[in-house]
């Protein structure tokens, strides 16, 4: 095939593309979730961060629901210019015209309206007939069409609804000027080709339907929102609902990234453009994350901790041979700065090597084999094994056969009368030192002391102490964590004595920073503080 004709081939593909509109609900129905309420400095950041990522319609508020929601969406409308902005209206006059008082000074402005068409919601929480909830949808889409002309029209509960009542309404909904269509899964009741079956019966049930785009908002209580709105999209849906982190009351709504990537990985299978500015994704949601205070689940899809984290020893394997072996999607494309290859007792040798290659260690057979028996052991008592971990690992074994500092004596004076005083002796290089200081506690008294006999500018991090028996005569596991220069040791030590087993850890640190000034280590060490020695 000619160069000409590939182009006239990618043009006709790319014609043929379908654009697929992003509707985030974060702000509003996000807000729903029981403890995620947001001040409108915290909304306005949000809005902001939505229209970075490109989302096609943002749904600010509720503003009838209150005059702080009122004051958000309103705020929003004058901030935020690319998106539209949307508010929420019941199917009455009071909440029609808040609605639109507050998105008078929006650039794009849409008001969404809805009231409940299922038989269990007429009957029980409307306490109305089909007949009074027919009129109530003409009435309201006519009155919001007359003020914007752009217009979005919800059966809540539509999923449940009887199959020629929700024909009816939604073709009463455009012949009154609703624009979009929304058909929301309100309870997260449907299965994917339920879902699909609905929006395939509407578009060919209802006469107008062309004359509006239709949308799809689907709540995750069975954990199928995402699916159900795919398998919408799929059936000829062109708009989807979603929220930041799968924000949402009860279960929560469709999560945007999980639609969004699905999309774009999938394109084979979804042959649609979304606006998305996906290298924003990880961004958006660590904010939402952060004003919300709901933490993401470290295996959430797209976004969560591990989503490109790797720790069984054969995908690590695959990883460092190819990504695509794990990998469907580069972490680069939704923010996320690499992949994390994370060492644990599941982790194979392979990865381990090249952990210790991209820190600046080159193990021959014999040390590489000695290294990771010790990491496998050190695996088995930790969670995760962090950098720092696997330099003290290594540097050990050359501290044993050349240690240049070594605790010899240790007598402390403590009580509630008098100074605390330590009087300590250290062989430095073969030779014996001894010093008295005193400190603030019996501790800081002993450090004094070993920085008298050894002066150095390294930082005290950290100081732990856990037992590792039971009992008073338990043996005590101290860690130190040092810094100095950039460069980050670990030391530890046991003893019955705690004070003993500080001055261990605080010498044992002190010969790992002599190796490591003699070394050429990368000084970043991915150390979290409370899991040193854990």
């Amino acid at each position: 095939m000619s160069t000409d004709s590939k182009n006239e081939s990618v043009k006709e593909t790319d014609t043929k593309r379908e654009r697929v509109y992003i509707f985030d609900t974060t702000l509003r129905d996000g807000e729903q979730s029981p403890g995620a309420s947001m001040n409108l400095p915290e909304k306005l950041r949000i809005a902001e961060m939505l229209e970075t990522l490109g989302v096609d319609i943002i749904e600010a508020g509720f503003p009838i629901a209150s005059n702080g929601d009122f004051e958000a969406v309103r705020e929003i409308a004058k901030l935020v210019r690319k998106p539209v902005i949307c508010g929420l209206a019941r199917a009455g006059t009071k909440d029609i015209l808040r609605a639109a008082e507050a998105l008078k000074d929006a650039e794009r402005k849409r008001i969404h309206t809805f009231i409940s068409t299922s038989p269990v919601h007429m009957k029980h929480k409307l306490q109305m007939t089909s007949e009074q909830v027919m009129e109530a949808v003409i009435g309201s889409v006519t009155q919001a069409r007359n003020l914007v002309d752009d217009v979005e029209w919800s059966p809540e509960d539509a999923t449940r609804t009887d199959h020629d009542f929700l024909c009816a309404t939604v073709e009463a909904a455009i012949k009154c000027g609703a624009t979009t269509i929304n058909i929301p899964d309100t309870v997260g009741y449907c299965i994917p080709t339920e879902y699909a079956d609905l929006i395939k019966m509407l578009i060919n049930r209802v006469p107008n339907i062309d004359q509006a785009i239709l949308s799809v908002h689907c709540h995750n209580d069975l954990g199928l929102g995402v699916a159900n709105s795919l398998a919408g999209i799929a059936a000829g849906a062109r708009q989807v609902e979603c929220t930041i982190n799968g924000l949402g009351e009860r279960a929560g709504n469709a999560a945007m990234e999980e639609v969004v990537m699905a999309i774009k990985t999938r394109n084979d299978m979804m042959p649609y453009d979304v606006g998305i500015e996906t290298t924003a994704i990880a961004k958006a949601s660590k904010l939402v994350s952060g004003i919300t205070g709901f933490a993401v689940q470290y295996n959430k899809a797209i976004v969560g901790k591990n989503a490109f984290a790797h720790e069984s020893g054969i995908h690590q394997d695959g990883m460092l041979k190819n990504n695509e072996t794990y990998e469907i999607m580069t972490p680069e494309s939704v923010g996320v700065s690499e992949t994390t290859l994370v060492l644990g007792k599941l982790s194979g040798r392979h990865a381990f090597r090249a952990k210790l290659e991209e820190m600046g260690y080159q193990l021959g057979a014999n040390a590489l084999d000695d290294a990771f028996k010790r990491f496998k052991d050190l695996a088995d008592k930790k969670r995760e094994v962090f950098d720092a971990d696997i330099v003290a690992l290594v540097d050990d074994e050359i501290i044993s056969e050349n240690e240049r500092i070594r605790l010899v004596s240790l007598r402390v004076i403590s009580g509630t009368e008098g100074p605390q005083e330590a009087t300590l002796t250290l062989e430095i290089d073969g030779e014996e030192k001894t010093t008295t200081s005193s400190g603030d506690g019996p501790v800081d008294a002993t450090f004094n002391a070993i920085k008298a006999l050894f002066p150095t500018k390294a930082r005290l991090e950290l100081y732990q102490v856990h037992a590792v028996t039971k009992g008073t005569d338990a043996q005590a596991e101290v860690s130190v964590r040092m810094e100095e220069d950039g460069k980050i040791v670990l030391g530890r030590g046991a003893e019955t004595d705690t004070l003993v087993a500080s001055a261990r850890a605080y010498v044992n640190a002190l010969n790992h920073l002599l190796v490591k000034r003699e070394r050429t280590v990368p000084p970043a060490m991915d150390v979290l503080e409370g899991d040193i020695g854990a």
